[in-house]
């Protein structure tokens, strides 16, 4: 299966990505098919620059674009991105209280007195 993902590229603590199209179980360093754009986070305006059409034949070939590259083309603008994308499952914080044991208890009703002590 094809896959277009992120490759990082770049010295240590500046990253840079070039957008790619590889197979998925290949290494994301190697065998690529070809290289469709560039990402540059680091800098003060982050650059995102992909050859649109490119992606578009691919994603027709069966390509899949990764989850995060799917974002990053939705925001540029590219239609038909949100089958790719993956909703992220929220996880509750440890130090949250939950809910049901905040809430005040009901009282109890009165029990009534055991058989054992009426016979006593």
């Amino acid at each position: 299966m094809l896959v277009i993902r992120l490759q990082r590229t770049g010295r240590e603590n500046t990253p840079t990505f070039r957008i790619v199209v590889s197979e998925k179980a290949r290494s994301a360093k190697k065998g690529t098919l070809e290289i469709v754009g560039h990402f540059l986070p680091s800098r003060e305006t982050p650059v995102f620059e992909c050859k649109q059409d490119r992606v578009e034949y691919w994603i027709s070939k069966g390509a899949q674009p990764s989850d995060t590259l799917a974002r990053h083309l939705k925001r540029v603008g590219m239609k038909n991105m949100e089958k790719f994308i993956f909703k992220y499952t929220k996880q509750k914080s440890r130090s949250e209280v939950p809910e049901v044991a905040a809430a005040p208890a009901a009282p109890a009703p009165a029990a009534p007195a055991p058989e054992a002590a009426k016979a006593a």
